[in-house]
């Protein structure tokens, strides 16, 4: 029988391999770090899901008055556009087909300036035709003076001759001298008639060719080109291809706004009143104006009245039928006394209604919060908030259509 065999390979010792112990501890550490890691991710994910809901707001700041000013605070706002006082559509006195047009939009003309000319070679042939049937009468006239003359001589030597022997010359021969230098003298005054009436066809005959030339009415710029070379034109529209008018232009010295103020706070608007017009295409800068009209009747449909603001600042910049935002300045008291107390003003789209009341939304730690007020009527684009704000606070203007109460927001940066 063969001894077994032992494998001395089996008792060597491998110090490689970790005890069980230790390899069990490594494990559970493994396993709580990761865990650890999953609780952080979740937080960290937590939170920026959180910073996430917080919905970007637009605000304003209440403030008396609204927009405050050196010349005094602004207690009514109007929107409006900027408009000529001096406006014209310059259209021709007679129709015919336009054959020269000597201006363009933004030329500058002078009154009595040619901008446009009709065809008028038939009107130039009138003038000739004129002025030859005035030379005409006038000569006729010159020979109808001659003939007077030589008549009334006539008939005076017969009368002389008479009174002296009246056996030479019988009455008979006077008389008839006599009656032919009335009719001379009245052949004469014809001719003198027909000269006034060429002279009259002549001037009217100029007065036409006159017409067809197109001159500027008064001093300014041509905004647009109403016609072509080429098109007909007429005193007015007649329908079809005729054009009515040829350019149109205005005194740009004279522009002006024209508002349309509430008639609720028309009592706060009166002449000569200062203002600041604020332009759209020029949001940052305002223009000294002043109230030049308030019109004395009010639009029953849009319960507004027209009020009419000059321009004191000349800038060109502005232009016609831009839109434009006047405030209408309160002047601040004189000699230090007491400032005149005016109201606060925000946005129109900053009040809103809420479970039955008039609320602004204040933002306060990125929050919502909802607050009662008493406002007043719409007035380019402000609401007067009358009551339920200290000033100071930042309201909610858009950037959430319903909003609620502890709702998060993030302020937008102006």
């Amino acid at each position: 029988m063969t001894p077994p065999v032992h494998d001395l390979a089996r008792l060597r010792i491998d110090r490689d391999q970790a005890p069980p112990a230790v390899r069990r501890a490594l494990v559970r550490n493994v396993v709580l770090t990761v865990v650890a890691v999953a609780v952080v991710g979740a937080v960290v994910a937590v939170l920026r899901r959180g910073a996430a809901a917080a919905v970007q707001v637009v605000v304003a700041r209440a403030s008396e008055g609204g927009d405050g000013a050196a010349a005094g605070a602004a207690t009514v706002t109007a929107n409006g556009y900027v408009v000529a006082r001096t406006r014209a559509s310059v259209s021709a006195k007679v129709a015919g087909r336009l054959a020269m047009l000597a201006v363009s939009e933004g030329s500058f003309v002078r009154r009595g300036e040619v901008i446009a000319r009709l065809e008028n070679a038939d009107y130039q042939a009138q003038v000739t035709q004129a002025a030859a049937g005035l030379a005409t009468a006038r000569a006729e006239s010159i020979e109808a003076a001659v003939e007077r003359d030589q008549a009334e001589r006539e008939a005076q030597r017969l009368r002389d001759i008479r009174t002296r022997n009246p056996q030479l010359v019988a009455q008979q021969e006077v008389d008839a001298a006599e009656t032919s230098a009335a009719a001379a003298t009245a052949r004469a005054a014809a001719a003198s008639a027909r000269v006034e009436a060429a002279v009259a066809g002549r001037r009217f005959a100029a007065a036409s060719l006159e017409n067809t030339l197109i001159r500027a009415p008064f001093t300014g710029t041509v905004l647009r080109k109403e016609a072509e070379v080429g098109e007909v034109v007429a005193p007015s529209v007649g329908g079809g291809l005729t054009r009515g008018a040829v350019v149109t232009m205005a005194d740009l010295t004279t522009l002006e706004v024209e508002v349309d103020v509430n008639e609720a706070y028309i009592a706060r608007v009166r002449a000569e009143q200062d203002a600041r017009i604020i332009l759209d295409a020029y949001p940052d800068t305002g223009f000294r104006g002043r109230v030049r009209q308030v019109v004395p009747t009010a639009d029953r449909q849009r319960a507004t009245v027209q009020v009419k603001v000059s321009i004191l600042d000349r800038d060109p910049r502005i232009l016609p039928e831009m839109g434009a935002r006047v405030d209408f300045l309160e002047p601040q008291p004189a000699g230090g006394g007491a400032p005149t107390a005016v109201t606060m003003r925000l946005p129109a789209a900053a009040v809103r209604e809420h479970e039955g009341q008039t609320v602004v939304w204040l933002v306060r730690d990125n929050r919502l919060v909802a607050r009662p007020i008493v406002a007043g009527p719409v007035s380019g684009g402000f609401r007067e908030i009358r009551s339920g704000l200290a000033g100071g606070e930042l309201v909610l203007v858009g950037g959430i259509e319903t909003p609620r109460p502890g709702q998060r927001v993030r302020v937008a940066e102006p």
